[in-house]
């Protein structure tokens, strides 16, 4: 008698992987192609206490808020996006977004810098960039507390997972910037 085992088809695609390390992974794909210079900017830290016996840093706070996750330089533009996630397959709350990191986009679009949100709807596994100015139009035209999926939809831009690089937010970028 021949002994069958049947295995459940799982998917293990994303397994461990955050949006941000998919973006870093990008990251570095377009600074070893020369495609592009974008960066994850360090959130400024004050360092209180340090044991040097042990060279540890025992106490320390946040200096200011930051502005957004990542800057660079992209076909001579300057360029600037905060990575965001959320659990939910129907909306991404708003209060994710902090008030200083709005001003912050106003200002990157009162400059003429792209700016946008990555956003991924973990339990969809989707990607979407929602740009700088449609998130405002959405802020001022809106009491809701959350942007509904659907509003991704119709007004972002879906960003594919793959191989390499990881995931080419740029190609979507590229597209963007023929229509602007």
């Amino acid at each position: 008698m021949k002994c069958q085992t049947y295995f459940k088809q799982r998917n293990y695609a994303n397994r461990g992987m955050t949006l941000e390390s998919d973006i870093n992974i990008t990251n570095e794909y377009y600074i070893e192609n020369n495609i592009a210079l974008i960066y994850k900017k360090p959130t400024p830290i004050k360092v209180a206490k340090i044991d040097y016996s042990h060279n540890k840093i025992t106490d320390a706070y946040f200096e200011c808020p930051s502005t957004l996750d990542y800057n660079g330089i992209y076909q001579g533009k300057y360029i600037e996006f905060d990575a965001k996630e959320t659990n939910s397959k129907t909306s991404f709350p708003i209060a994710n977004i902090h008030k200083h990191q709005i001003e912050h986009i106003k200002r990157v679009i009162d400059q003429r810098g792209i700016v946008f949100l990555l956003v991924r709807f973990n339990l969809l596994n989707e990607n979407y960039i929602l740009m700088g100015q449609d998130l405002i139009t959405f802020l001022n035209t809106n009491k809701r507390k959350s942007i509904p999926h659907e509003y991704f939809t119709q007004k972002g831009y879906p960003v594919q997972l793959k191989y390499t690089p990881r995931l080419d937010y740029l190609k979507e970028i590229n597209k963007i910037m023929e229509v602007l």
